[in-house]
């Protein structure tokens, strides 16, 4: 039980204000769907979490810190570009597509973003401390659900008084700064 309401503890507080906070904001607002969202945050996260407690101590050893700090750059670059689209789906579609959409697009974005971040490293470092897989993966994964779900909520209900043109251009800033940081060293973890 320890394993468990530190694990949920420890990833809820870290994940307050953390990029992929950010991006639960932005793809609520983008998608307007938020079961499927939080559905998608929710399958990333422990499909990441559980890799992470499996193999996460293999990860800092088997890449150089050189070369993950690249790929991280690359990819925060990346997120920032991809910030940039405007959404261009069309309103006369099926909602079920959409919300496929939403779903799908959230659980690769939230997988990706959770690669290297402080979460996933944390994940790896309790289960090591714990010994205790399950409870640690299962408390990882309710701290992030618990931290991202309200923004989910909250940007849903406003995302009709939102310029999603501002969101994002203040995303793309945000990950491209990340990127940045990241490419120069700078530790964003």
């Amino acid at each position: 039980m320890y394993a468990f309401l530190t694990s949920t503890g420890v990833v809820a507080v870290s994940e307050i204000g953390d990029k992929t906070q950010l991006l639960a904001l932005v793809l609520a607002c983008r998608f307007r769907q938020p079961v499927p969202i939080i559905l998608g945050i929710f399958v990333a996260t422990l499909a990441n979490h559980a890799l992470a407690a499996l193999a996460g101590e293999w990860i800092g050893t088997a890449l150089d810190p050189t070369t993950l700090r690249w790929a991280l750059g690359a990819l925060f670059l990346a997120i920032a570009v991809w910030a940039l689209i405007p959404d261009k789906l069309d309103d006369a579609g099926s909602n079920s597509a959409y919300a496929g959409s939403a779903f799908i697009a959230t659980t690769i974005a939230f997988f990706l973003a959770e690669i290297g971040d402080k979460t996933q490293i944390a994940t790896a470092a309790l289960a090591a401390q714990f010994s205790a897989l399950l409870p640690v993966v299962i408390g990882t994964t309710l701290g992030m659900m618990l931290a991202n779900v309200p923004a989910v909520l909250i940007a849903d209900r406003f995302a009709h008084r939102i310029n999603l043109k501002y969101v994002r251009w203040a995303a793309a800033a945000i990950f491209a700064t990340l990127g940045v940081l990241s490419l120069s060293g700078v530790s964003i973890m």
